[in-house]
């Protein structure tokens, strides 16, 4: 009777609809053996090796995302243009919401559960440390809990990580025209700890283009460019003050 008390009060010390981690689990004292016993008991169950459900709850992505996030130590967020979307700075491109874009670091593996498990999403996961894990990120409401997603500037360096081959560049730059409010410190920051010269020099060559305002407030002294020409397509455009070759569609773009 106690450990069914202990159990109900632990779940419910989380929101409805998310997942529990078997190791979040095992350190609240709960053993493999006892959750087996409330698998029996038809109060949880098992959703893969590693994450349980409670019963008359259906496991969604973002319920799993934020055990993620909550229960262990994991950097996996919403990131790219999926961020981009909830925070509706890409309403006006085509919005699929049958697939997601995952970001986490370089160490950094989806557990097997997670991604053998059907969110009927397709789920795009990059593992990556061109950026620090603990910058540029925001909270954000997803019914009964939050998540953290990335802000709009450091989407939008998730997405130019991802071009050309994974991203469109001219949809990233139609992305950055929407972007006329950034707060230059926070930009500032993510530059000065981005480690991917691509990145830097087309977020910057893209918000001159587009002309934005907070773009005179960054102090650009300390930002590492790089040496040397970068060719992100053939046949392109060549911008000589960022040294970088653009597709012909991206330096026309209007």
């Amino acid at each position: 009777m106690e450990k069914e008390q202990k159990i109900n009060h632990l779940l419910n010390s989380q929101p409805l609809g998310v997942v529990y981690l078997s190791s979040w689990l095992t350190e609240n004292g709960f053993s493999t053996q006892l959750l087996n016993r409330y698998k029996k008991s038809n109060w949880l169950y098992s959703i893969g090796t590693g994450a349980w459900m409670r019963v008359g709850q259906n496991p969604t992505y973002q319920g799993a995302l934020f055990a993620l996030q909550q229960q262990s130590d994991s950097n996996i967020h919403l990131g790219g243009k999926t961020a981009l979307s909830l925070l509706g700075k890409a309403h006006y491109l085509e919005l699929s919401t049958k697939q997601i874009t995952l970001f986490g670091g370089s160490d950094e593996k989806l557990p097997t559960w997670f991604s053998k498990y059907d969110w009927e999403v397709k789920v795009n996961y990059f593992s990556s440390s061109f950026l620090p894990p603990d910058i540029g990120l925001q909270t954000l409401e997803q019914g009964t809990f939050s998540l953290l997603v990335s802000n709009s500037a450091r989407a939008l360096m998730e997405c130019l990580y991802l071009t050309p081959k994974k991203q469109e560049l001219v949809e990233c730059y139609e992305i950055m025209e929407g972007l006329n409010n950034l707060k230059p410190k926070q930009v500032h920051q993510l530059l000065g700890f981005c480690t991917s010269v691509k990145v830097k020099r087309l977020f910057l060559y893209m918000a001159e283009k587009a002309g934005h305002d907070w773009l005179k407030y960054l102090s650009l002294e300390n930002i590492d460019l790089g040496k040397g020409k970068r060719s992100l397509v053939k046949d392109g455009v060549y911008i000589s003050k960022y040294q970088i070759t653009v597709p012909k569609a991206l330096e026309n773009y209007e």
